[in-house]
């Protein structure tokens, strides 16, 4: 896996697709910085290398050129985090980029406009990804939130680059944390796999079951196994059309020695609301007219004694209703049990979108060994599929 450690980018330009796709208020101030603070580790070891940066990101989904979509609006943020003068250009492609391009220095830093002003980037066109490496000497992917997709940026640029082509320190990272858990894991390893649906969920479930011993059923998906099992889950979220498929699973667990944990109590409301009256009940008691809104009591102390006792951690959602402050118990017992085993030695990764906005919400961040910056990436890599955006770097 070639790496930007392994090449010296005095006197070159590195053309860096990296993932600046951030949260804007009203005013085009940016919300939540973690995409720009992540690729600075990258930028900074090619500036201090000697060499300059050229950086291309879409934001948003604009249906052409769309001014709230500019990346312009970025500019003085991603020159603040990287404690550079951040040079912007109007355009991606052409000439005002290439000339924008060449009249950069070393040690400079230039960004792009939006690529996806261009339809010809998210349909992968060979012709505009050819224009795009004329602006650069090597280049560089650090947007694993992208690398799903086949893009001209993410994955056909690469072609153009046949020798100089390699992961930032991001990406890198992201494919040795996912490799940690899924290849080089140390044993016992838990899965935790949370919220809503088990559909959203199947594939990922297929793919570890040979790499995992424990699994953690938690959030609504819980609720499709229960029923199947025969349980009542009242008014609880459930796919019925899922109730075969979920005691398949757990048939096929049983035959590869896999221990599945769901939960055995939750904490019922009357109503999806934050001020509904709210009771404990077994998981397979639930009143009709109530629904599971967290895992209950006994089910945090249960996987509690799970976390505790696993070498390798990977949680993909939350055990409950995070978002609404009475049912975020049991996803902030969850953080806690997995930070504590962090600080004895397990390697956790979380990842996933509402696991890791549910881990930033409830600062545990820096408690566990790493948090996944893509959401569908993230899955489809879990999944077992080759992601386009690494294979284009490995090829």
């Amino acid at each position: 896996m070639k790496t930007i450690q392994d090449i010296n980018f005095k006197d070159k330009k590195a053309l860096i697709r990296v993932d600046f796709n951030v949260p804007l208020d009203e005013n085009f101030k940016v919300t939540d910085a973690t995409r720009i603070e992540a690729a600075k580790p990258t930028i900074d070891k090619i500036l201090k290398d000697g060499g300059a940066v050229i950086l291309m990101s879409h934001l948003g989904r604009p249906k052409g050129v769309e001014a709230k979509y500019s990346l312009k609006h970025i500019v003085d943020e991603v020159a603040d985090i990287l404690g550079v003068t951040v040079k912007f250009v109007s355009d991606c492609v052409g000439e005002v980029a290439e000339k924008a391009s060449a009249d950069l220095k070393m040690g400079e830093v230039l960004l792009l406009e939006n690529l996806r002003f261009h339809v010809e980037e998210e349909k992968g066109d060979e012709a505009f990804a050819k224009q795009l490496s004329k602006l650069g000497d090597v280049y560089v992917n650090d947007a694993f939130g992208t690398a799903h997709r086949a893009h001209a940026s993410t994955t056909i640029v690469a072609k153009f680059f046949p020798e100089n082509k390699c992961f930032g320190s991001l990406l890198a990272q992201e494919i040795i944390s996912i490799k940690k858990v899924l290849e080089d894991s140390e044993k016992p390893v838990l899965a935790i796999l949370g919220g809503a649906k088990v559909s959203s969920k199947i594939t990922i479930i297929e793919n570890i079951l040979d790499k995992v011993d424990h699994l953690i059923l938690g959030g609504g998906m819980s609720f499709t196994f229960v029923k199947a099992l025969g349980g009542k889950v009242g008014d609880s979220i459930c796919e019925d059309d899922k109730q075969e498929l979920a005691l398949e699973i757990l048939k096929k667990a049983k035959e590869k020695g896999v221990q599945v944990h769901i939960p055995v109590d939750v904490i019922a409301a009357d109503d999806f609301s934050n001020d509904a009256n709210t009771q404990i009940c077994d998981i397979n008691k639930i009143p009709d007219g109530w629904q599971g809104l967290d895992a209950g009591p006994k089910s945090r102390e249960l996987f509690h004694k799970v976390v505790m006792e696993s070498k390798t951690i990977l949680w993909n959602g939350p055990v409950g209703v995070f978002e609404m402050e009475n049912f975020a118990n049991g996803t902030i017992a969850m953080g806690n049990s997995i930070a504590e085993a962090t600080k004895n030695g397990t390697f956790s990764l979380v990842g996933g979108g509402d696991s890791v906005a549910a881990v930033k919400q409830f600062g545990f961040e820096n408690k566990v060994s790493y948090v996944s910056t893509g959401g569908g990436a993230m899955l489809e890599s879990l999944e077992g599929k080759v992601l386009p955006g690494i294979e284009a770097i490995l090829n």
